[in-house]
């Protein structure tokens, strides 16, 4: 098969922690061509959606570790599979990016995670579809209801719906300090819809990622343990992951979520727990699949690439 990787430039790979890195070395290892593309590589040309891609080939030298043909303008449609795994922001030019894979779509491509569904669900704001796993919470732009939101629960975290890696999250105790400061900033002065949670204890034994793949759950979660002081688990951020089997309450979310994902396009999405809450539903470019393959040997991966090819004998 043709899978086409749809990621940010190959330069700034990771390789020893990158998932899209992990699922490109699977694939090779089945005998797939693998091939990469940009977002700014797309294109819509007389009617059909094209991208400028490379066919890569990977050379298990860490330091070295691909080679690249010229690219050539590609009819989305020719790949067996683009699996869409552009980091955010989620910006409008992600949006239009989705919109060309939808088009795309129509003209035979099999996208994964498929567009329409990832601009269906905001990262943050999606867990609110699951109230009986969330913590409260509200979302909104109102200066006086996030305030009043911190009087009734005293201990709060506040975050933008549109960040990644732990930006822009701040936590404000029952003493308040720097609560006015903490909503006029991130709301932009009453004009910018946030979220705030009660504050979630647990965290200090980490944020976990729990991965789901063609709606079942791998069988081990990444704890991302805030370090130093931090209120924030992720890698981004300095937590430090540490792989561990599911907890029932885990299982319990995963195996709710997991088939209602599946079933609107989310081939694989990483959901954020703490404790025993769901604080985030991740659709665009869920990762730590190494991290876990490393620590527990559950080779994600290939459930992965598993995922995708019996999701293509289906179409």
């Amino acid at each position: 098969m043709k899978i086409a990787f749809l990621a940010d430039p190959l330069a700034g790979f990771k390789i020893y922690k990158d998932s899209t890195f992990a699922m490109m070395r699977e694939a090779a290892k089945r005998g797939h061509a693998i091939y990469h593309f940009e977002q700014g590589d797309m294109s819509l040309s007389n009617g059909a959606v094209v991208a400028n891609a490379a066919q890569i080939h990977l050379t298990g030298d860490a330091d070295d570790w691909y080679r690249s043909t010229d690219k050539v303008e590609t009819a989305l449609g020719e790949f067996d599979a683009v699996i869409q795994r552009k980091d955010p922001p989620f910006d409008m030019e992600y949006v239009y990016g989705t919109y060309l894979l939808e088009l795309a779509e129509s003209q035979g491509a099999q996208v994964f995670n498929k567009p329409a569904a990832i601009r269906s669900h905001n990262e943050k704001l999606s867990i609110a579809q699951f109230p009986q796993f969330t913590t409260p919470t509200v979302v909104t732009s109102n200066v006086t209801r996030l305030r009043d939101f911190h009087a009734e629960h005293r201990d709060v975290i506040f975050k933008p719906l549109d960040g990644m890696g732990g930006a822009g999250i701040f936590r404000v105790k029952d003493d308040g300090m720097n609560l006015g400061s903490v909503i006029e900033t991130l709301t932009e002065e009453g004009t910018r819809t946030i979220m705030a949670q009660r504050y979630i204890p647990e965290i200090v034994k980490g944020d976990k990622r729990v991965l789901v793949i063609g709606g079942k759950p791998v069988p081990f979660a990444l704890a991302r343990i805030p370090q130093a002081g931090e209120v924030r688990g992720n890698l981004a951020a300095g937590g430090v992951g540490v792989a561990q089997p599911l907890t029932a309450r885990d299982r319990e979310i995963a195996e709710t979520l997991g088939p209602i994902l599946a079933a609107r396009g989310l081939l694989l999405v990483g959901l954020d727990v703490i404790g025993d809450y769901l604080t985030e539903v991740n659709v665009t470019s869920p990762t730590c699949f190494q991290e876990i393959t490393d620590q527990a040997g559950f080779d994600v991966a290939a459930m992965f690439i598993d995922a995708v090819e019996a999701a293509l004998e289906r179409a």
